[in-house]
């Protein structure tokens, strides 16, 4: 029987991935970070799964090689907290969770939208303190707004289809167009800084790579419409926050939905609320009353959880099983395409 380690989980992520566990795999469950600090936890297991928020640096790489560990099985589809090449040269495999469930990721940020629209946070606060007055409240309709979708992969393709269905005009950008998108009428593919231009609403749903971090800032804000609403479900340092920050003051941002945060590896997923938040940029991001901060939960349905323990426990078993799979980078394997 294989023995796993599993890093940063909570009640939820235990209690799907104890329901979907396989016979021959012995699962032991920490609530720390896998980081250069806790990795000797790793010793005596056979392979370790990890989350977003877990380190794997080339410290920690060659730690884990030096215990004979050579399986890295993320249960989520970003990668960017783990050194592919220091995996690569210690002769670690990593797999991931490209796909589990685009529709839970896409209608979380189609939510938010709805929310900041409608002012619905704002009006809730006001019920319950007795407080029914509509001033202030006047929101707008999604029908026949501009919606820029950038990134049309699983999750962008299908918000861009839910935002037709609110018979928004949808502009797209990617590298690499989705055939089936351009068959639709309210769908066009186009070019970044016509997205910034003409869209009333900008949604991200790309990877976090070199080439996309911080592709929200003080230049691209400046291209924007003025009040334009922005929504980003993907990984926080897509945006610069601080370049957010001044667009929100200045109004050239009207509203903004965020399930993450460049920074959010202290605070999400954790209960902060008896102490004070020291991240000053958290801190007065959450001041805004067009700001809406969800704590990395797109994810957080009954479908995904479901996915993402069955292609994690399928992605271990295939390793052990010595069938990799074709790769995709640095030893990204199995159901990494």
């Amino acid at each position: 029987m294989k023995k796993i380690a599993f890093y940063d989980t909570k009640d939820f992520s235990q209690s799907s991935f104890e329901k979907y566990r396989p016979n021959d795999l012995s699962i032991t469950y920490f609530e720390h970070k896998l980081t250069p600090d806790t990795v000797a936890s790793a010793a005596g297991f056979d392979a370790v799964c990890i989350f977003v928020h877990d380190i794997v640096d080339d410290t920690v790489a060659k730690r884990l090689a030096a215990m004979g560990i050579r399986l890295i099985a993320l249960r989520c589809a970003g990668y960017n907290n783990v050194n592919l090449e220091a995996c690569a040269a210690y002769g670690i495999t990593v797999t991931r969770v490209p796909s589990y469930s685009p529709p839970s990721i896409a209608e979380h940020s189609v939510a938010l939208m709805l929310v900041l629209s409608r002012h619905l946070v704002r009006a809730h606060a006001r019920v319950r303190e007795g407080n029914f007055s509509l001033n202030g409240m006047v929101g707008f309709e999604m029908h026949n707004k501009t919606a820029g979708i950038i990134g049309t992969g699983r999750i962008g393709r299908h918000a861009a289809e839910i935002l037709t269905g609110f018979h928004c005009k949808v502009l797209a950008f990617d590298p690499y167009p989705d055939e089936e998108l351009r068959k639709n009428s309210r769908i066009e593919y186009t070019d970044l800084d016509t997205i910034f231009a003409e869209s009333d609403i900008i949604s991200l749903y790309v990877p976090l790579l070199p080439s996309t971090k911080y592709m929200i800032n003080d230049d691209s804000i400046a291209k924007m419409k003025q009040g334009v609403m922005l929504i980003n479900t993907s990984r926080g340092a897509l945006v610069d926050t601080k370049a957010l920050i001044r667009g929100l003051k200045t109004g050239k941002i009207a509203c903004a939905g965020l399930d993450v945060y460049e920074e959010e590896s202290e605070y999400f997923y954790e209960d902060k609320s008896d102490g004070v938040i020291t991240d000053d940029v958290l801190a007065r991001l959450l001041t805004f009353n067009n700001v809406l901060v969800t704590s990395h939960q797109a994810f957080l349905t009954h479908e995904a959880l479901q996915k993402i323990a069955e292609i994690t426990y399928n992605n271990i078993q295939e390793y052990f099983a010595g069938k990799r799979g074709h790769s995709l980078t640095y030893g990204l394997c199995s159901q990494c395409a």
